[in-house]
């Protein structure tokens, strides 16, 4: 199951988040890639409006994985700082807490090969010359995303 979704400003692209994490189960994974300034950090904020978290959500990029309680725990990765999908499982950042969590893994095409089969991918692409206006490009893999994907916004 795959489709694509046009967002014309961050705040379209939040909602489409807000979706998201409104929908989401124990056990989420949604992987976003794109390039820098494409969109991913407003997405994931806007999965964590979705599962109600009231703290700051920001891009780990240093840290590499932010953890904030909402209806369910979220688990926002960022992997652009890794070098070898090796390093996220050396660093901790996936392990059996997931399972009762959502994740959101910024840049996850550098986690390929190590990221569970059943997830929701997408991929943000800037429009050229488009100022704000975005591409998301999605596929679920899996039941459990699928369904998570029947709640996107048209």
């Amino acid at each position: 199951m795959s489709g694509t979704l046009a967002s014309s400003a961050p705040e379209r692209t939040r909602a489409i988040g807000r979706a998201i994490g409104a929908a989401a189960e124990p056990g989420s994974m949604i992987c976003l890639v794109g390039p820098l300034g494409a969109g991913k950090t407003e997405l994931a904020k806007g999965v964590a409006e979705g599962l109600g978290v009231r703290t700051v959500v920001n891009s780990p990029t240093f840290v590499l994985m932010n953890e904030h309680d909402g209806r369910l725990r979220l688990f926002h990765v960022d992997a652009y700082r890794l070098d070898d999908p090796e390093e996220a499982l050396a660093a901790g950042l996936f392990d059996e807490r997931q399972a009762a969590g959502v994740s959101v893994v910024e840049w996850a095409d550098r986690l390929d090969g190590w990221l569970p089969a059943d997830r929701l991918e997408i991929s943000l692409a800037p429009i050229p010359d488009g100022g704000d206006d975005r591409t998301l490009r999605w596929r679920a893999r899996g039941s459990a995303h699928a369904r998570l994907a029947a709640a996107l916004p048209e």
